[in-house]
């Protein structure tokens, strides 16, 4: 009889200690609170948690990836826009993780909704499609700051997606085409200019050399004797082309 009872007592003193061991991975950390009182985080690895006296909350270590759905926002030039995003943080503090909130979870994922329908509020259109790095920096600061309390660390948000209404992507869409044909007048302007540019320019310098104009004269017949056509070409001399201009000025001086 009094070995079956001390048979029965090793039994439970064995399951009483069985039930106090506990496992953490790597990635985790096992808040203890003993009697409602916080003690600490513990492991890796395999420790004793008292039966009854104590409890443990496991906090997972690993950087959480937490997608924003898609907020419908009205940006500060009044363009209703669908945007998403995405947000990066992890715990490293889990003590204050488990203490100072609820659901960090859930408390962070609220705080990065509220963030970002608030910054992309304050934000042009063109601002949000041009500068995203810039308010994906702004997004991280504040929900950053705003969780640090909770022992949380923000890595990085980002932007994934700007939805915009039909109406302003064919606004916009005419707004490029438009912006592309002035480019490209511009463009063939210059171009115009600076072909006329070096026309003066050969021009002048055809000018000061007699030989160098009629080289150029037969050259030019050259080049269309060459061509498939039936025009006849008969070269003028220019002194007699110079006769003609210096007699036409004489007939005005008189």
């Amino acid at each position: 009889m009094v070995n079956e009872i001390l048979i029965g007592l090793a039994v439970v003193v064995l399951l009483f200690i069985l039930s106090g061991l506990k496992i953490v991975k790597e990635y985790e950390r096992g808040v203890i609170f003993r009697l409602g009182r916080l003690v600490g985080a513990r492991g890796p690895g395999l420790f004793f948690v008292i039966p009854l006296l104590e409890s443990m909350q496991v906090v997972d270590l690993r950087t959480v990836t937490y997608d924003v759905p898609s907020q419908e926002v009205v940006t500060r030039d009044n363009v209703t826009v669908r945007v998403n995003a995405v947000v990066y943080y992890k715990v490293l503090e889990p003590e204050k993780a488990v203490t100072e909130v609820f659901d960090y979870r859930f408390a962070t994922a609220q705080i990065a909704q509220t963030t970002l329908r608030s910054v992309i509020g304050q934000a042009d259109l063109d601002e949000l499609l041009s500068e995203r790095e810039k308010l994906n920096i702004k997004l991280q600061e504040i929900i950053d700051e705003a969780t640090n309390p909770w022992g949380i660390k923000v890595s990085a948000v980002e932007i994934k997606d700007v939805e915009l209404p039909k109406e302003m992507q064919r606004a916009m869409a005419m707004q490029a085409e438009a912006e592309r044909e002035r480019r490209a007048k511009i463009i063939r302007a210059d171009g115009e200019y600076q072909a006329a540019m070096k026309l003066k320019e050969a021009a002048e310098i055809l000018a000061q050399s007699r030989n160098a104009l009629m080289l150029r004269i037969l050259q030019t017949m050259s080049e269309v004797s060459n061509s498939e056509n039936t025009t006849v070409i008969f070269p003028v001399p220019l002194e007699i082309l110079e006769y003609f201009a210096r007699s036409s000025r004489g007939e005005e001086k008189e």
